[in-house]
């Protein structure tokens, strides 16, 4: 454990109260709590609780439901819960976007609820709250960086971390590490660059900033053909990453570099987009890179969840990250050092010519946009998306939600410095499948392919799994399933009134553990009949 970390919990040692958040709660399996995005640090969406387990999965039932109400705001026409709920001393935190929701994590009931009237952010969706004692942090739609009290929902303070007005846009749940509150941006096409901030717990103040592209003379402006191409880059650090405390390493996946279609303007892999980047979360300073697509020009940002796990590989114990990329690719590599050990398709990769000496794709300048149409064998939404993966340390299969297709992409933009998208991408077939990879050799163990079609993989349902040997996730057509996730047999289902919309999670409280969904403007919340 690192000393901002230390510090951190001295710091919050005395503070007590029943919506307080231990930070100890952030190093340990997610059990009677789930204080962060992804459950833990790891992102693995693993639990240990086994209450809920294979054997009596027949008996889980519908506790309680609970519909958001956001009025008549903008909006509240295609309200879909995104985020994970944290749940902390017995309350549920979650987000639509421009509201937060405390509501008790036994019987629902809400509790106070925060509303936000944004000046024209970008509505795509919100992943929810971090936690600080007690303290939530918040990203509206516009660039405004917010505090909560936990206790009662009242605001602390803002303060403005991006510009609407330059179409960035801020979905992210901040991650908290340390005494650092991490935030990112996201920015639709319109020639920004990205970055990641760490803000002050106490007064939302800028700690430091990393630029996911590179100034001029810095490392990595070799990759940029000059100053105008990397400021207008993209890199975008939109869904939260993940942490080794024991490294003392931040993981984070960045977006794809603009414009997105049109990459003739910006010769060169374009460092440091669609990338996995290592920083030390005490000065933001990048320790090591991974790029999953060099010169990217399919919109294929790289931003999916860094799955941390430890285990053998060739005979060795290594600590290792795990990635399902939209790209197609799943990659694994040696968080200590960035050192490539896998790199293996998990759906059709016809865009790379192969892999280099350092495991990152080969793109093929033949499967680039054309003005009259590149055929690709990968829908024109990627492989996968934002969804929430999961990592079964018991099986050790990594799970992902995919999507298998073609698509046509199209150079629209011909100018030698092209704005925009200055391309589009179209879908010509598709289908959703759930698939269970083989972390040592990047096999896929098992599939399963649903019945219904999907529209290009742009969301969709995360993962959950558990020590109970069930794996959670939905279908296209809106149905709750538990798996197998050693076979991949279906062990459970129940029908949502819409389709899973968020990553699932659980937690034990006074002896009983629950199980927690978002469908659509509806979280659902199950137990075990007794």
């Amino acid at each position: 454990m690192k000393i901002s970390l230390v510090l951190a919990m001295a710091l919050l040692t005395g503070v007590s109260g029943a919506q307080t958040l231990n930070p100890a709660a952030l190093l340990k399996l997610p059990t009677d709590t789930w204080p962060t995005y992804n459950g833990d640090y790891s992102g693995r969406r693993h639990s240990p609780l086994t209450q809920i387990n294979s054997s009596n999965i027949g008996s889980l039932a519908l506790s309680w439901m609970y519909r958001v109400n956001v009025g008549t705001q903008r909006g509240v026409g295609n309200i879909q819960i995104k985020s994970t709920p944290l749940e902390v001393n017995g309350i549920l935190y979650f987000t639509v976007p421009d509201h937060v929701f405390a509501n008790d994590a036994r019987t629902g009931e809400e509790l106070w609820h925060y509303a936000w009237v944004d000046k024209g952010g970008h509505l795509v969706g919100n992943r929810g709250v971090g936690m600080y004692g007690n303290w939530l942090y918040f990203m509206a739609p516009d660039g405004w960086f917010i505090s909560l009290n936990a206790k009662d929902g009242k605001e602390r303070w803002r303060k403005k971390v991006a510009d609407e007005k330059m179409q960035y846009f801020t979905t992210m749940a901040p991650m908290v590490v340390g005494n650092h509150i991490i935030v990112g941006v996201g920015g639709d096409a319109m020639d920004v660059p990205g970055f990641l901030e760490s803000r002050d717990p106490e007064t939302g103040d800028v700690q430091w900033r990393w630029n996911s592209e590179p100034r001029v003379g810095e490392p990595g402006a070799e990759t940029w053909p000059n100053k105008s191409a990397m400021e207008h880059g993209g890199g975008m650090t939109w869904l939260p990453g993940t942490y080794d405390p024991e490294l003392n390493l931040l993981y984070w996946g960045t977006g794809n570099p603009n414009p997105v279609f049109a990459a003739q303007g910006r010769k060169g892999s374009n460092l440091w987009t669609c990338s996995i980047v290592a920083l030390n979360p005490d000065t933001g300073k990048l320790a090591w890179y991974f790029q999953a697509s060099p010169h990217d020009s399919h919109d294929w940002d790289n931003v999916e969840t860094p799955v941390l796990f430890d285990g053998e590989f060739n005979g060795q114990k290594r600590k290792m990250l795990g990635q399902a990329a939209r790209n197609g690719y799943f990659f694994v590599l040696d968080r200590t050092n960035g050192k490539n050990l896998v790199s293996a398709p998990f759906v059709g990769t016809n865009w790379s010519k192969g892999i280099d000496e350092k495991g990152q794709p080969i793109p093929d300048p033949k499967k680039e946009p054309q003005v009259d149409g590149s055929l690709l064998n990968i829908p024109g939404g990627g492989g996968t998306n934002w969804i929430p993966p999961s990592f079964d340390p018991e099986t050790g299969l990594f799970f992902v939600n995919a999507t298998k297709g073609y698509a046509l992409t199209y150079l629209t933009d011909t100018d030698e410095r092209p704005e925009g998208y200055g391309g589009t991408g179209h879908g010509l077939w598709s289908v959703p499948v759930l698939e269970a990879i083989d972390y040592k050799t990047g096999k896929i163990r098992w599939s399963h392919e649903y019945a219904t079609r999907a529209s290009g993989g742009l969301g969709g349902p995360g993962i959950l799994t558990t020590a109970g040997k069930l794996l959670f996730t939905g279908d296209p057509a809106g149905n709750l399933i538990a798996y197998d996730p050693a076979k991949g047999g279906i062990l459970w289902h129940f029908p949502m009134l819409s389709s899973l919309s968020n990553g699932p999670m659980t937690y034990e409280l006074d002896g009983q553990q629950f199980l927690v969904v978002g469908g659509g403007d509806i979280l659902y919340v199950f137990k075990l009949l007794r």
